[in-house]
């Protein structure tokens, strides 16, 4: 069976993703799940600091004509997140949590930004 090649653009987040999560973990977070989806939308990573569970967006932006990858998360964004977030918690309990997002403005420089608490 012959599979269809991944966009360039899907192959660049998943590496974001992959970077993220590797970032995360080398501060002490642990991976509880990738890519949860649910009719409100897609959570990128959902990690554990302590007893409190962190939904993490991770953007990656080739350049700042836009505004750069903090601007690319908008309201509208926020709020698929947020009600993603509590569809989990309907499925998995209630506990503490909070949203960060993971900045990045290329894969290959290495350079990450960590927003913690970012809405």
């Amino acid at each position: 069976m012959l599979t269809k090649p991944q966009a360039k653009h899907l192959k660049e987040g998943s590496a974001a993703e992959d970077a993220a999560a590797d970032f995360l973990q080398q501060k002490g977070l642990k991976l509880i799940a990738r890519n949860f989806r649910c009719p409100h939308g897609e959570i990128d990573l959902i990690m554990q600091d302590g007893k409190t569970l962190v939904f993490i967006e991770v953007r990656l932006r080739s350049s700042n004509s836009f505004g750069g990858a903090a601007m690319s998360i908008t309201p509208s964004k926020e709020q698929k997140l947020k009600r993603s977030a509590e569809r989990y918690m309907q499925i998995h309990g209630e506990c503490a949590c909070r949203f960060d997002a993971i900045l990045m403005q290329t894969i290959n420089t290495g350079a990450i930004e960590w927003v913690h608490n970012a809405f």
